[in-house]
């Protein structure tokens, strides 16, 4: 590698700093107070802000699973079957649904999940007695 002049050779300082800042600012446009306008705090409040979000995308996908586990659980115990022997008797009967389905039809669809359930405990009797 040849450089032709000492300027050549000096490291790029990127992009203007406008634009650098105004990054900045536009993630923290919905920031309150100084965390809005004043840059040096600005930063501080987005790089919180992005690592929460990080934080938040797992947890939002537990705090789902955990909420679609105990719509199904109480849809169950409604017509007096647990949730394990429907998770069983669905997979002995080759139906393949996901516990956001299950949860939704527990919820939106009653009639629809009481038969998924009345197939499940002929299948699960079948096979335990």
């Amino acid at each position: 590698m040849v450089f032709q002049t000492l300027s050549m050779m000096v490291r790029s300082r990127g992009p203007d700093e406008f634009w650098r800042k105004r990054k900045i600012f536009k993630l923290s446009a919905h920031f309150r107070g100084r965390a809005r306008n004043c840059y040096s705090i600005a930063i501080r409040a987005v790089h919180r802000a992005l690592a929460y979000a990080t934080k938040g995308r797992k947890l939002k996908k537990e705090d789902m699973a955990q909420l679609w586990e105990t719509r199904v659980t109480a849809g169950c115990e409604e017509h007096g079957l647990t949730y394990p022997v429907l998770r069983e008797g669905l997979v002995r009967s080759n139906i393949l649904l996901n516990r956001k389905t299950l949860a939704d039809l527990a919820i939106w669809e009653p009639f629809t999940f009481k038969v998924r359930l009345v197939s499940t405990r002929v299948i699960w009797l079948e096979l335990y007695r």
